[in-house]
């Protein structure tokens, strides 16, 4: 069944799709190769948590209660319309765990036909951020062609950097320390030539991104559920913002009793004045 949300703002609608709403931004158009397009994707409850920490563990994960089929519907269709993703070291190494899903290709019939009319690649690159540059390969970029590319600073682990070289990974220094930054992880990829870059990496790349003036848009999720706990991941991991955090509303739509019991807003926002 076709799911159907409210716009509230900029206009009221009574029924717009969920289907094909993100990808009506035609966001692989709104960048150039000086100037890409850096959009960004996050989901959050009400109070503000991403993500739950299993301190035992050591690790972290999206409770199931809060991720509808909307959010991921509208997830792929942002992932449809990059050149590139930037994902991170965490991910990875989730992933090889098998504690999270694989979201490194466009898997949709639909969307690589769209990929295809809209003359992107089949599958977008993928930037893997990482200050340890340990964290495991996925055999499902190879099998895809994709175009690979580790992320880090200049002061990483020298015989890290080798050991992905020797296996035949491009590394993009980004950064002075070991941590990678926004403004020359963008620049790096100006110069490889992508136009639109998505980022799914996590708060560390989404914070530098914002503090380093790079963010086009963002794209924010919000369920209309309280989770609380006393070990959890929020939007942001650095030092408080100043008036490059200032975020101006493009878009509202609201989806009523999904999660059940419930209801979640999409919300769209640009940068906004910096006084």
């Amino acid at each position: 069944m076709q799911k159907n949300l409210l716009r509230l703002y900029p206009e009221f609608h009574e029924k717009v799709s969920v289907k094909g709403l993100y990808l009506a931004h035609q966001l692989h158009k709104l960048g150039a190769t000086e100037s890409p397009f850096v959009y960004a994707n996050f989901l959050s409850s009400l109070d503000g948590r991403i993500a739950v920490e299993d301190t035992a563990q050591g690790t972290t994960h999206i409770p199931k209660h809060i991720t509808t089929a909307s959010d991921f519907a509208l997830f792929m269709e942002l992932h449809a319309q990059a050149d590139c993703i930037i994902t991170h070291g965490g991910y990875m190494r989730a992933l090889g765990e098998g504690r999270l899903g694989n979201i490194l290709q466009v898997k949709d019939k639909e969307h690589l036909a769209w990929r295809r009319n809209n003359g992107l690649q089949p599958q977008p690159a993928v930037i893997i951020a990482s200050a340890s540059l340990n964290f495991p390969p996925h055999n499902s970029l190879k099998e895809h062609s994709q175009s690979v590319y580790i992320a880090t600073g200049k002061n990483a682990d020298p015989d890290r950097v080798r050991y992905w070289q020797d296996m035949g990974y491009s590394i993009l220094f980004a950064g002075d320390d070991q941590a990678v930054h926004g403004a020359p992880l963008i620049h790096a990829l100006s110069g490889l030539g992508y136009k639109s870059i998505y980022l799914v990496a996590g708060p560390q790349m989404l914070d530098t991104v914002i503090r380093e003036k790079q963010l086009s848009r963002l794209y924010l999720s919000m369920t209309h559920q309280l989770i609380g706990g006393r070990d959890f991941r929020t939007l942001l991991t650095g030092d408080m913002l100043g008036p490059e955090g200032n975020m101006m509303l493009e878009a509202l739509y609201y989806e009523q009793d999904s999660p059940p019991g419930a209801g979640q807003f999409f919300m769209q926002f640009g940068p906004g004045a910096i006084h």
